[in-house]
């Protein structure tokens, strides 16, 4: 089961602190779930921690956030080799792809090294829905604001460019990034950006924004364009999705 055209959900969110565990996952990645279109078995899900390194305590968390949520999971490692000796055939059995934050500058660079921007990019075109936070709804776009670089955020413009926009990740959480996307739009290092508060989502059915989504009340989405020389950003009110159990 695959969802219906090549479909991304690029968030700022996805993770909640559990009661019992250590994470659990939220609503946008149910919501990216509901996105494959998977029923009448357990959705199969990939998670990728490139950006941070391949981290062996998340990927543990992660599991069990699977767990809970009565997800398959399988993790992709990168470190110190591939985990898996059929990476694209692994990938392409998913429903869904979920891409943890972190560096948007190391995972690209190592997504590229061992293939997998090009693996990502026919598990899109095949109907794996392709989903993650942060660095992991940054790494679908043309570029946008990253602190892989160190504490002072700076540009990254070529991200792997699935998506043909800028992207801004943090919006309401990190006070330097609205100001930057702005400077980037209006002197034309990015185009048009679209940017999620923390808690939003952004759903895209091949390279067209479709809907906006929100697990946090009160956030926002927003689109930032150029006009002469300036940027201009227009709100764009986020469908609620249904909270899950706390």
């Amino acid at each position: 089961m695959t969802a219906p055209e090549p479909t991304i959900l690029a968030t700022s969110g996805g993770l909640r602190v559990g009661g019992r565990t250590r994470v659990l996952f939220d609503a946008l990645v149910h919501h990216a779930v509901d996105l494959s279109g998977v029923h009448g078995r357990r959705p199969r899900i990939m998670y990728v921690g490139t950006a941070i390194g391949d981290a062996e305590h998340f990927t543990a968390r992660a599991t069990e956030a699977a767990r809970v949520a009565g997800f398959d999971l399988t993790p992709l490692h990168l470190f110190p080799m591939p985990n898996l000796e059929d990476v694209e055939g692994a990938v392409l059995d998913q429903d869904v792809v979920w891409v943890m934050g972190g560096s948007v500058a190391n995972l690209l660079a190592v997504w590229r090294v061992h293939g997998l921007d090009r693996v990502m990019r026919r598990a899109w075109q095949a109907g794996v829905v392709l989903t993650g936070v942060s660095a992991g709804s940054l790494c679908w776009f043309q570029g946008g604001a990253t602190d892989s670089f160190g504490p002072e955020l700076r540009p990254v413009t070529d991200a792997l460019g699935f998506l043909p926009y800028g992207n801004g990740v943090h919006y309401d959480s990190d006070e330097g990034r609205r100001p930057l996307i702005h400077r980037l739009v209006a002197d034309g290092t990015l185009p048009t950006a679209h940017c999620t508060d923390d808690g939003v989502g952004l759903v895209y059915r091949g390279t067209e924004l479709v809907e906006a989504v929100t697990e946090l009340p009160g956030k926002g989405a927003y689109l930032v364009t150029r006009e002469g020389d300036r940027a201009v950003e227009q709100r764009v009110e986020p469908r609620s999705l249904p909270p899950l159990s706390r």
